[in-house]
C-alpha cells in the first residue's frame, strides 16, 4: 500500500508541474504576441502605411543565443540538446503567433532537406517543396517564401555543386546552417520482393553514399539517379519493380516498407544544409562567414588568398573550388571560416582580399549549427 501511495503522490506532483509548465508556455506565447505588436507599431511609426511584410519577426542570431543559453544552463537529468530541441518547438510555435513563416526546400515531400527545415525552424513553419535548388533560390528572391533550405555538403561525398553555382548570381544571404545525420534505407512498396525489384533509384549523392552496400548486396540491379530521394520513394510507392534509397521521413510519407536499414557506407554520414534569406544577420557571438572569391590566375594566388587568415589566427572550416564563368581554366574559391564579417579582425581581412581579388562576394555571416 505504501508503494501505491508513493506512486500516486508522484503522479499528482507531475500533474502539478505540468500545469505550471502549461501556464508558463501560455505566458511566453502572450509575450511573443506583444513582441509582434511592438514591432508592427515601430514599423508603422517609421514607415506609415508601408508594406508590413517587410517587418522582421525571425531573428536567427537571437534564436541561436537562446538555444545556446538553454544548453549552457542545463544541469540534467535531461541532456542539454534534448532540452534545446524542446525549446526549438516552443520558439517555433510562438513565432507562428507573430507571423507564420513560409520556407522553401528541395522537394518533393519526404526529402532530407524537408527534415533539415523542420529541425531548424520547428514543426510550426509552413514548408513548401520545390522541384530544384534553383527554384528554392527564386522563391526566396521573389519574396514568395521568407527563407529557403538547400543542401551544401555531405561528409562523405563533398560539396553540392548546384548550391554553390546558384550563389554566384543570387543576392541572397546565408542566414544559418543545420547539420543532419543521414540514415539511408532500402525502401519498397509492400508487394515488392527481392525477385520483383529491377531498379534502385535515389539522388546521385545517396547512391554514392550507399555504393559499397549496394555493390555487395544488389550488384546485379540497375541504379538510376533521380532528382531526390523522395522522388525515388514516390516512384517506388506504386511500382514493385523499383526500390528507393531514402530516409525515415520518405518511408513514412509514401507508406513504404523497409527492406534494409542504415545502408549508408559510413556510420557518421552527415549532410550540412544552409538557410538562405534576404537579410544580413547580426552577430550571435559564435558565427561563421562564407564568401566567394576569384583571384587572378597567377603563381602564388591561392597562397596570397589564404595568408591573411593564417596570420590573423582565423580558422578556415571549408575551402572549395568551382570553375570560373568568365575565363577558361580559372576558378572561383568558396571559403568558410569562423567569425562574423562585422568583427574587426574579419573586416580587416575582407578589406585586404578586396584589394587584389577580381571578384569578392560575402555570402553571409550566420550562427554556427547548434542542434
Amino acid at each position: 500500500m505504501s508503494d501505491k501511495k508513493d506512486l500516486e503522490q508522484l503522479r499528482q506532483e507531475i500533474d502539478s508541474i505540468d500545469q505550471q509548465i502549461h501556464q508558463l508556455l501560455n505566458q511566453r506565447a502572450e509575450c511573443a504576441e506583444r513582441v509582434a505588436e511592438t514591432k508592427l507599431q515601430a514599423f508603422s511609426a517609421e514607415n506609415g502605411e508601408g508594406d508590413i511584410s517587410k517587418v522582421i519577426f525571425y531573428r536567427p542570431e537571437r534564436e541561436a543565443q537562446v538555444l545556446r543559453n538553454v544548453i549552457a544552463r542545463n544541469n540534467g537529468p535531461l541532456e542539454g540538446k534534448t532540452v534545446a530541441r524542446i525549446f526549438r518547438e516552443i520558439m517555433s510555435a510562438c513565432l507562428a503567433l507573430e507571423k507564420p513563416m513560409e520556407v522553401a526546400y528541395l522537394g518533393p515531400e519526404g526529402t532530407f532537406t524537408q527534415a533539415a527545415a523542420i529541425k531548424h525552424f520547428g514543426q510550426s513553419v509552413i514548408s513548401l517543396p520545390q522541384p530544384s535548388i534553383a527554384n528554392v533560390f527564386s522563391q526566396v528572391e521573389s519574396g514568395q517564401c521568407n527563407y529557403g533550405v538547400v543542401p551544401v555538403e555531405n561528409s562523405t561525398e563533398g560539396m553540392v555543386s548546384h548550391t554553390l553555382d546558384n550563389f554566384m548570381d543570387s543576392p541572397l544571404k546565408i542566414c544559418g546552417e543545420v547539420e543532419l545525420r543521414i540514415q539511408l534505407h532500402l525502401l519498397a512498396n509492400e508487394t515488392a520482393s527481392s525477385e520483383t525489384i529491377k531498379t534502385i533509384c535515389a539522388h546521385q549523392q545517396a547512391l554514392a553514399q550507399a555504393r559499397n552496400w549496394l555493390d555487395n548486396n544488389w550488384s546485379g540491379v540497375d541504379r538510376i539517379a533521380v532528382s531526390s530521394n523522395a522522388e525515388a520513394a514516390k516512384m517506388a510507392k506504386n511500382d514493385p519493380t523499383i526500390a528507393a534509397v531514402a530516409g525515415d521521413i520518405a518511408a513514412e510519407q509514401y507508406g513504404l516498407m523497409t527492406m534494409a536499414k542504415s545502408i549508408e557506407d559510413f556510420a557518421n554520414n552527415t549532410t550540412r544544409f544552409l538557410i538562405i534569406g534576404s537579410e544580413q544577420v547580426p552577430t550571435s557571438d559564435s558565427d561563421k562567414t562564407s564568401l566567394i572569391v576569384e583571384v587572378n590566375n597567377k603563381p602564388g594566388a591561392l597562397l596570397k588568398l589564404l595568408e591573411p587568415f593564417h596570420s590573423s589566427g582565423v580558422s578556415l572550416t571549408r575551402i572549395d573550388t568551382r570553375p570560373s564563368r568568365t575565363d577558361i581554366w580559372s576558378y572561383v574559391f568558396f571559403i568558410e571560416f569562423e567569425g562574423h564579417q562585422d568583427d574587426e579582425t574579419i573586416a580587416h581581412i575582407l578589406e585586404g582580399l578586396g584589394d587584389y581579388s577580381r571578384v569578392l562576394k560575402v555570402l553571409g555571416s550566420y550562427p554556427k549549427a547548434i542542434l
